[in-house]
């Protein structure tokens, strides 16, 4: 866990108050919102196994989800399909981390941002490429987002259930290709994902 502190530690030595992580879920599917958190972790309590989200199996990630929400400030925005539409996913990805900011319940001193920019929510920001894997802060923010997402596109399974959202979270697997050629897109879908497919 040492190893994933060193970012918080040094900004810790140079006198930084708050440091929040914040990551994204759901950036690539065809279907659903993109979700953001944005966490900052208790220093005394730091959940054992915090890794980057993908890299964890499901039971992993509900486990620390939950521990993550009982010990550390914790908050999650969705952009919805039809906005991602409507702006793009990179600004919707934004977005979504703007609002997961704004949400907190105490206001982060610094943010640390998994991506190669910054978001303008925080005067004192840094982007960190691939930070779920260099940052627990951001791999705190990852487990939340992914597994919020995720438990989201089990509710729209059971709404929707020929596109097997409970399986593949939206993605563009073969099957859930398949699926919309087969059924059309539902409205959850990202309609300016789907253009290739459909000409």
């Amino acid at each position: 866990m040492a190893e994933l502190w060193s970012i918080e530690a040094a900004l810790k030595a140079e006198g930084a108050g708050r440091i929040a992580g914040i990551d994204e879920a759901g950036r690539g599917p065809l279907a659903g919102p993109v979700a953001a958190s944005c966490v900052i972790l208790n220093e005394s309590h730091i959940p054992e196994g915090i890794n980057d989200s993908k890299k964890l199996s499901p039971k992993k990630r509900e486990k620390l989800f939950e521990e993550i929400m009982a010990s550390a400030i914790v908050s999650c925005a969705l952009v919805d399909e039809k906005t991602i539409d409507r702006i793009n996913i990179l600004e919707a990805t934004k977005l979504a981390m703007r609002r997961a900011a704004a949400e907190m319940p105490e206001k982060p001193d610094f943010i640390l941002i998994d991506g190669n920019f910054i978001i303008g929510a925080c005067e004192r920001e840094q982007a960190v490429i691939g930070g779920d894997a260099k940052s627990a802060s951001i791999a705190a923010a990852s487990i939340i987002a992914k597994v919020t997402r995720d438990r989201l596109m089990l509710r729209l399974d059971e709404e929707y259930p020929m596109y097997g959202f409970a399986k593949h979270k939206g993605y563009g697997t073969r099957e859930h290709l398949e699926n919309l050629l087969k059924y059309g897109p539902c409205p959850y879908h990202r309609r300016s994902f789907l253009k290739k497919l459909y000409e």
